[in-house]
């Protein structure tokens, strides 16, 4: 479980790698020494502008420091995500940043295992694979056939792939915390 004050850290770092890469002025928070931000997990970065989805990158698997992989993620999501332009000096304020931090993957042998809100997917098959985070199936409003179709569309697979002996189904569960401009975090 991530504490409180871990949160607002985390935040405060992605929010600070934004905005020290737009304005280049490279002034980050120095990483405290906790256990946590030095452990390598997975994590995403996702970016919201007035309740719309603004960019969303991260890393599957640990492959650096927390500390560094909310850096790296923060600046990807904000500038790297190809569905999106890079983000604008005047976007940064209307920005609402939400960290997901990832489980170890855990492969799926029945449908049944998978339970929406709790799990995370990443399909794979051949070379494509395709990942959607837990909260997009809630969302979205999406039973377990639905979110396992839209997690093989995203790897730009046919919609039942899931069903077939090549596709191989992991699941996650992440903890999830954001920005709450409004609220306290």
């Amino acid at each position: 479980m991530i504490a409180l004050e871990q949160r607002r850290f985390l935040l405060n770092l992605a929010r600070s790698a934004i905005t020290s890469q737009l304005y280049g002025n490279g002034q980050l928070p120095e990483c405290p020494d906790d256990a946590l931000f030095r452990r390598e997990v997975g994590a995403f970065v996702t970016l919201h502008r007035q309740g719309a989805l603004r960019g969303c990158i991260g890393y599957v698997r640990g492959v650096k420091p927390l500390y560094e992989t909310i850096i790296d993620m923060a600046r990807a999501a904000a500038f790297d995500d190809y569905r999106f332009g890079a983000v604008q000096g005047d976007e940064v304020d209307e920005l609402e940043i939400e960290i997901s931090v990832l489980s170890e993957m855990l492969p799926v042998t029945d449908v049944s295992e998978i339970v929406v809100g709790r799990d995370g997917l990443l399909i794979t098959n051949g070379m494509r694979s395709g990942l959607l985070l837990p909260q997009v199936a809630v969302e979205w409003n999406w039973d377990v056939i639905t979110f396992l179709q839209e997690t093989c569309r995203k790897a730009g697979l046919h919609r039942d792939c899931w069903n077939s002996h090549n596709c191989r189904i992991l699941r996650f569960s992440a903890e999830i915390f954001s920005e709450e401009r409004k609220k306290s975090v």
